[in-house]
């Protein structure tokens, strides 16, 4: 476990020793939109809580959300950083190799084992004892290698399909800033601005309610969600998966409780709660969601966040010449579909990675006996 840094002593400064805490560990990576940072003199100081490329850490407060579990593998991009109180560290030794370490946490073994030793109301968490207790099979050093080795090939495949799909979005984001924002489109030299705003001419600034129907989502409890293929949204994003779909794909989801405002794209067909709505719209949706992006939202409760329909549907918008749109729909949509193969791709990765991981951890496969072509499948 790591240690108690005091609040007081964090800093703000690019050149400090990030911290590692439960709010930085997601489902298999870190995450630094919640940095917090310590000072990089005292950084000696706290040698035993220094962390090292492929240190695997756990969250032991809250650590399961989302259905899965707070874990994460450090990087050598994410070092120098410090582990602090109620994390927890594990780190492979002469004979349990650290590549191995992290699919024995990430197996679903390792998940069932938690889930239910989980306690607490206030603050869920574990303790360090219960995960020294987990029990598991440890093949000979090669062994645990091989393996890695093999369930790494996935993970690489993976991580290159995710780092396309990253570069995809970002250039759609671009465009539609070139053309709709700085309104430097195709043709634009021959088009005037007008207005005191000023928009190109033939363009209209219109409430956003002229745009789109804000939907209101439906309730579907954690209990009544059948399993199945369809992503169950709420305001924070994908929180389940059901058998059934409320809207047909491709689909925006706008988040209307907790995380007001946030804008979610689902290429295929969903199941928008009700702490969120979901976009009706007349225009390309690919521009929709691009534009929403762009907005910002009031949030219109002091208890709990919330986001007004009529606050929203207040909210001015550039309505761009249908040529405009139509070009721009045109533009990306090779982008959209590159990404939904992509995330196919990574769906039958991720499923064979998973089917594997559990037997060749148990002993059932022998890694020498399988004869995979990843390359053909990716």
């Amino acid at each position: 476990m790591g240690f108690a840094f005091k609040s007081k002593e964090f800093t703000d400064e690019p050149e400090d020793i990030r911290l590692v805490r439960g709010a930085n560990i997601g489902q298999g990576t870190l995450k630094w939109d919640q940095k917090r940072r310590f000072p990089a003199e005292r950084y000696d100081e706290f040698e035993k809580y220094h962390l090292r490329p492929g240190d695997v850490v756990l969250a032991m407060d809250r650590p399961w959300i989302d259905a899965g579990l707070k874990w994460a593998v450090v990087s050598k991009d994410e070092v120098p950083a410090l582990l602090v109180q109620r994390v927890a560290r594990l780190r492979g030794t002469q004979t349990l190799v650290h590549e191995f370490v992290r699919y024995v946490i990430g197996s679903p073994e390792f998940e069932a084992y938690v889930q239910p030793i989980v306690t607490g109301v206030n603050v869920p968490h574990i303790s360090g004892s219960q995960i020294e207790d987990f029990r598991f099979r440890i093949p000979p050093v090669k062994a645990q290698k091989e393996i890695a080795s093999l369930l790494g090939t996935f993970d690489k495949l993976i991580e290159n399909n995710r780092r396309r799909i990253e570069i995809l979005e970002e250039m759609a984001r671009l465009i539609y800033r070139e053309w709709f924002v700085h309104f430097r489109f195709p043709g634009h030299e021959d088009v005037e601005l007008v207005d005191s705003d000023p928009i190109p001419d033939g363009w209209k600034v219109r409430p956003l309610s002229a745009v789109l129907e804000l939907a209101y989502g439906k309730a579907l409890k954690a209990d009544d969600r059948r399993g199945g293929d369809v992503a169950v949204y709420g305001s924070g994003g994908i929180v389940g998966w059901h058998d059934e779909a409320l809207v047909d794909g491709p689909g925006i989801v706008v988040g209307r409780k907790g995380n007001v405002g946030a804008v979610y794209w689902s290429d295929v067909d969903f199941y928008p709660i009700d702490t969120t709505y979901f976009v009706k719209s007349e225009m390309p949706l690919s521009f929709v969601y691009h534009q929403l992006q762009t907005l910002e939202f009031i949030d219109s409760h002091a208890a709990v966040p919330g986001l007004s329909r009529d606050q929203a549907y207040s909210l001015r918008v550039v309505v761009p010449a249908r040529g405009a749109l139509a070009s721009f729909d045109d533009t990306v949509s090779p982008m959209y579909e590159l990404r939904r193969n992509l995330i196919a791709q990574n769906d039958v990765l991720t499923n064979a990675r998973d089917l594997l991981l559990p037997r060749l951890i148990s002993g059932e496969f022998d890694v020498s006996d399988l004869d995979l072509d990843l390359e053909r499948v990716a």
